[in-house]
């Protein structure tokens, strides 16, 4: 296909890149309610490292969204079309979950905690299935760069909002304000869902839930080099995840407050993951899925050692900000790359539930790493930890080099 790529205007000023960039503003929000600010509350209240890592198993449902992505292909509901009628009920959802979770105390029962964070996930994980599909939908061969990129902008964003409103509100009012807060915010998101057009299909959807699972797994299993592209999403980002894994004990641990991570720290994530995801987006235009793909991966790996450095040097605003700003950067440059691959990788027919199957696979080492990650942070201590995440982000590099073929195939491919 011939047509004009998308500048850095576009992405700014495109009705269908603005309306990505709200869907991943609400696709972000949630997720880090269960993840960096469940991790301060509970650090608040004096569980261990060992204890906060357990508890990030929570977040299991985004490993297995994909199981029950098949039926948001087969059954779409009888308003706002077939992807939009789901996001809004997600969303809608969310904030009762949300609401819920402001009445739970993490000293009196982690128990019900768990239970409540394990709903929002669940909620978070639909809702991310109905999005993710969407993008893929209404996303041209020469727009993915674009399209991820402004995914990425909405949920850096609003994922630095929840999480720093909580911190902040959590230091001055406590923690079940700023949890009813974040649940009135949910509800926001559902008016730009409602704003949002339907895409356009050219295929109808699976008529039996029979074929909305065997013929998009078929489909993806049975194209040359599935496996190997298969290792590369599994691989591409592990070593990043783990030096983001404990990034706010980690803070507090070497004595930052909560309310300096709130909006010094996670500003700065925030800031240069948007910076760098608008880059990686640009930067694809111009390199090509291939080359992104290994310079994002050299860089996302050999800055994770910026934390290093930090762990070393203990409390050092200058230094806290330069790793933060550098590590979050580079992983966001890495993540449009990939976000672009699984996007290559999927046919819209069959979209919710490829993509859903193939951004699991990309989060496996995300969600399974807290328990060990944990352990290693409290008896290894930080400095080997980073130098650990390091090491095993090499790999992801090396594999794209092996597949380099198929992946400059799969960029030219609707």
């Amino acid at each position: 296909m011939s047509a004009a790529k998308p500048s850095l205007r576009d992405i700014f000023s495109s009705p269908k890149l603005l309306i990505i960039m709200g869907l991943g503003a609400a696709s972000g929000f949630p997720n880090q309610i269960t993840e960096s600010a469940l991790q301060a509350w509970l650090k608040d209240a004096g569980t261990s490292n060992t204890t906060i890592g357990v508890l990030t198993y929570v977040a299991i449902p985004y490993l297995l969204k994909f199981l029950w992505a098949p039926l948001l292909d087969r059954y779409p509901l009888p308003f706002l079309g077939r992807r939009r009628g789901w996001m809004f009920v997600f969303q809608m959802c969310l904030a009762v979950a949300i609401a819920t979770f402001a009445m739970q105390d993490p000293k009196l029962s982690l128990t019900a905690v768990a239970v409540t964070a394990l709903v929002i996930v669940f909620f978070s994980a639909s809702q991310d299935i109905v999005i993710d599909a969407y993008r893929t939908d209404i996303s041209l061969p020469h727009e993915r760069g674009a399209t991820a990129a402004a995914n990425n902008l909405g949920y850096r964003a609003c994922a630095w909002l929840a999480f720093a409103a909580a911190l902040v509100m959590a230091d001055q009012m406590g923690w079940r304000l700023a949890f009813l807060v974040l649940a009135a915010v949910m509800v926001g998101f559902a008016l730009i869902t409602w704003a949002a057009p339907e895409a356009e299909y050219l295929a109808p959807p699976p008529t039996s839930l029979k074929e909305s699972v065997l013929a998009p797994l078929r489909e993806l299993l049975g194209s040359p080099g599935a496996l190997g592209l298969i290792t590369v999403i599994i691989t591409f980002k592990i070593g990043n995840a783990l030096a983001l894994k404990f990034y706010t004990p980690f803070l507090m641990d070497i004595g930052f407050t909560k309310t300096e991570i709130g909006l010094v720290a996670k500003a700065v994530l925030t800031t240069s993951a948007i910076v760098g995801g608008v880059l990686g987006g640009l930067w694809m235009i111009r390199l090509g899925l291939l080359r992104a793909m290994l310079l994002f991966g050299v860089l996302q790996t050999v800055t994770t050692l910026a934390f290093y450095f930090l762990a070393l040097a203990g409390k050092n605003f200058p230094l806290m900000i330069a790793a933060t700003a550098i590590e979050n950067l580079s992983a966001a440059m890495g993540n449009i790359a990939e976000v672009a691959l699984i996007m290559a990788m999927c046919n819209r027919r069959f979209s919710a539930f490829q993509y859903a199957l193939l951004s699991v696979l990309a989060l496996l080492p995300r969600y399974l790493i807290g328990g060990p990650a944990g352990m290693l942070a409290d008896f290894g201590g930080w400095p080997h930890y980073f130098v650990v995440a390091f090491i095993v982000g090499i790999p992801g590099v090396v594999n794209v080099w092996f597949m380099r073929d198929r992946i400059a195939a799969l960029d030219v491919q609707r």
